[in-house]
């Protein structure tokens, strides 16, 4: 959810700065730069969470890094004036941490 909660961030942010900004064009490159490098920086959550030593496999982190990717969408949503989009994202977010929290929360 989170994943694609910031997908649909990410895609909107260009659609509503090219009306305002002549060279959008530059602004979307520089946005898929930033959202490349933070996609990075989640997957050395994953490996750092991932390296511990047991006797099978598993993988950690995974919300955690897409955690970080949302929250890069929600940067450049505040960045570029979009304090809308950026607040509802922001909301939506919490609301799918909390419920799957609760969800994964043993009984």
């Amino acid at each position: 959810m989170l994943v694609s909660l910031g997908c649909a961030v990410f895609t909107v942010i260009p659609l509503q700065i090219a009306p305002l900004q002549p060279n959008a064009d530059t602004l979307s490159r520089v946005i898929q730069g930033i959202a490349a490098g933070v996609g990075f920086l989640g997957a050395g959550e994953i490996v750092r969470q991932s390296s511990e030593t047991s006797q099978r496999l598993e993988i950690h982190g995974l919300t955690s890094a897409a955690s970080i990717w949302v929250s890069a969408g929600l940067g450049i949503a505040a960045g570029f004036g979009l304090w809308q989009l950026g607040l509802i994202a922001a909301v939506l977010t919490f609301m799918v941490l909390h419920l799957f929290k609760r969800i994964e929360k043993p009984n």
